[in-house]
């Protein structure tokens, strides 16, 4: 009798270390898993394309801060704002304590990366971009450091064919493009333009345009000379948040009063289009809907 009683007992006492193995080994495969899922919980965002991608991807979830040009889409602004991309501070990012951070080329000042990269974290720089292939290689980028290269893989294909058509739809003659003059700004009546090898440059281009301007690469403060020589057809500037018709009146009767751009073509048609500067800039996944935008703003078409 006791030879059964001792067989039963350790049958169950078999039966319950086999049971807790198998919970045990259950739960380090689930750790392990989300480990792979999700290897950084605490992401911060430094650009505002990088994280629009980062959304796009489905793992908005993951960030936990985000520099001042991340405005999209609108529920990122309730993250705490760690500064303008490029004029940060070490303390500032630091503070949020973010497991990786995924930040734009340019990123700076120099010496405040210097010293987050010397930190204990992961820091991915996400190269810059001003064509199709670029705007793909920074959302693979993105989704390899965030452990979905899968989705970055479907959404690139999506970007790729969205852009692909919205280009294609704009194409014009020669003869009938605009020529466009994005203006940076227009402090004390200086005009602050880009040249080539800008966002906006490669963006007029994208949406059916001319720039105006190719005798410098990068923004630069022009003469009156320069301006009236580039001969504008449309003056293209980013807009301002919060404005209302009645202020964006105002706003073009001192674009248009500004001596340097008076006598352009642009002025004597008032024609002057303003888009959101990240949408416009940004490169991001958005990009095809910056470029029919701007297309229907210059010629009139249904975007």
């Amino acid at each position: 009798m006791s030879g059964r009683k001792h067989s039963g007992f350790a049958a169950v006492s078999a039966l319950c270390i086999s049971m807790v193995g198998a919970f045990v080994a259950f739960t380090v495969s689930a750790q392990q898993a989300a480990q792979t899922r999700n290897p950084h919980a605490d992401v911060l965002s430094l650009g505002g394309s990088v994280t629009e991608i980062v959304v796009a991807l489905g793992q908005g979830h993951r960030l936990k801060a985000r520099d001042a040009t991340s405005t999209y889409p609108s529920e990122v602004t309730d993250l705490p704002d760690v500064g303008y991309v490029r004029a940060l501070s070490p303390e500032g990012v630091l503070s949020v304590e973010p497991s990786l951070i995924l930040s734009e080329e340019g990123a700076g000042p120099p010496e405040a990366i210097d010293v987050i990269r010397a930190a204990d974290l992961d820091f991915v720089e996400i190269p810059d971009a001003l064509t199709a292939q670029g705007i793909l290689t920074k959302i693979r980028t993105v989704g390899d450091a965030l452990g979905v290269s899968d989705r970055a893989a479907t959404l690139s294909s999506e970007v790729e064919a969205a852009l692909a058509d919205a280009i294609a739809d704009a194409e014009r003659p020669e003869a009938e493009k605009k020529r466009v003059l994005f203006v940076l700004s227009t402090q004390g009546g200086k005009i602050n333009a880009s040249g080539t090898g800008t966002a906006a440059d490669a963006l007029i281009r994208m949406a059916g345009g001319v720039n105006a301007v190719t005798e410098y690469d990068g923004y630069k403060q022009i003469t009156d000379e320069a301006v009236g020589l580039a001969a504008p057809d449309v003056i293209l500037m980013m807009d301002r948040a919060g404005v209302d018709d009645t202020d964006h009146g105002g706003a073009d009767d001192e674009l248009f009063g500004i001596p340097a751009i008076r006598l352009t073509p642009a002025a004597q048609t008032r024609s002057v289009i303003r888009m959101d500067g990240l949408l416009m800039l940004g490169f991001g996944p958005r990009t095809a809907e910056a470029v029919r935008s701007l297309n229907a703003a210059l010629y009139g078409q249904e975007g």
